[in-house]
């Protein structure tokens, strides 16, 4: 069976993804934090209605210049501290905590995610819960990123808290 899966207004294909994969859902999650998505999430006209937890704002602090707490190109969600960090081309989820000195750079960063002091992680999906230890550098060598977590075809690397040899860790 099929279903043809189109906007009824305009009869243009309707959005559609396949997140099956982590490089699906890695590609899917970044398309959102373009200029003009495909599904923008500020489309008042179609409303994503959902629960969501009622957290604090985004907060971003320190302004010191090798010390600067902030996000450019990139989606961030309540309750998140970057603190003294970098993100860029970036989606965090809510409630992460990116401690200072540390750069997030094309990467998926899941809820309740604690990232240490002078981290660089590239082109990676952190998973809900993980305590990322402080020096940790993700995503510049694949070869070492192989032999402590999973890198796609694509080499994009998924860390989860099991990998990290952690129970899921809550922000407080």
């Amino acid at each position: 069976m099929t279903y043809r899966f189109r906007d009824p207004e305009t009869g243009k294909q309707a959005y559609w993804r396949d997140v099956g994969t982590i490089d699906a859902f890695w590609e899917a999650n970044l398309e959102l934090i373009g200029i003009t998505p495909e599904l923008n999430l500020y489309d008042k006209s179609w409303p994503i209605w959902t629960y969501q937890e009622q957290l604090p704002p985004a907060k971003f602090v320190f302004d010191d210049d090798n010390r600067r707490g902030m996000a450019v190109d990139s989606m961030v969600s309540g309750g998140c501290i970057i603190s003294g960090s970098v993100v860029r081309n970036s989606l965090l989820f809510s409630n992460v905590r990116v401690h200072s000195y540390s750069t997030i750079q094309d990467s998926v960063v899941l809820p309740d995610v604690e990232i240490g002091r002078n981290c660089r992680i590239t082109r990676a999906v952190i998973d809900r819960g993980c305590l990322v230890p402080e020096g940790t550098v993700i995503g510049e060598d694949p070869e070492q990123d192989a032999k402590r977590f999973y890198v796609s075809k694509k080499g994009i690397v998924l860390v989860t808290p099991e990998m990290l040899n952690q129970e899921r860790h809550h922000v407080r």
